[in-house]
């Protein structure tokens, strides 16, 4: 019974991957990314969506779109997940800061790619339900914390990759500061409930920023502490 339910899930996976491969093709002309690359297509054919949202969306877990999760919150749609992975190019011996943990997906497809994952949640609960999904799931290479992702994460600074998972209203300084000369990061922004634009940030060896617009996104908003 438990190894054909795996199965299913298995196949499921599979499926979504194509899903989201697909639209890798559609969204050619905005990305230039034409397809997943090995590695991120082998994350999303072996991270268990399904134990990573809440109980009663499981069945849900693996089509290509967001799921509530809870606190006004969503785990984002699979191909924006692999998207914002792909575009930081992450390397297995990278350390990259996640802003947002949410449900702890993105934190898993980065996890099965590179060496360290140190991601931020604002929201107690999800931090600590992630923490806890992701240390059952295996994921050792992941630490997370709760506090204000606008100020990352300056104890573990510097980082080759940055994964912003929530819109903030502008790049906010103190994540640009944290990354590597060369390094990247992705991040929404715009204002909340209109339609933002995925930036992907790359810093130069002289340590000076660009900007650039990849596609239009809907996310939930960067929450600021207290």
């Amino acid at each position: 019974m438990q190894e054909t339910q795996a199965q299913d899930y298995a196949d499921l996976r599979a499926r979504m991957a194509a899903e989201v491969d697909a639209m890798y093709a559609e969204t050619r002309s905005l990305t230039g990314l034409r397809a997943m690359s090995p590695q991120v297509r082998a994350a999303l054919g072996k991270v268990e969506r399904h134990r990573l949202v809440p109980a009663g969306q499981r069945a849900l877990a693996y089509r290509n779109h967001p799921l509530p999760i809870g606190q006004g919150q969503t785990i984002s749609q699979p191909y924006i997940v692999a998207l914002s992975t792909d575009l930081i190019a992450p390397e297995p011996r990278h350390t990259v800061l996640e802003v947002g943990t949410g449900s702890g997906y993105q934190a898993a497809v980065l996890a099965e790619i590179v060496a360290r994952v140190f991601s931020i949640e604002i929201i107690d609960s999800l931090g600590k339900e992630a923490a806890e999904r992701l240390k059952e799931l295996g994921y050792g290479n992941v630490e997370i914390k709760i506090g204000d992702g606008y100020h990352g994460w300056p104890e573990k600074a510097p980082f080759d990759a940055i994964v912003v998972t929530a819109a903030a209203p502008r790049v906010p300084d103190a994540l640009v500061a944290q990354l590597k000369p060369g390094g990247k990061m992705v991040i929404p922004v715009g204002a909340p409930g209109a339609t933002q634009e995925l930036l992907l940030v790359t810093k130069d060896r002289e340590g000076k920023s660009r900007q650039k617009a990849i596609l239009p996104v809907r996310f939930v908003p960067l929450l600021p502490g207290k």
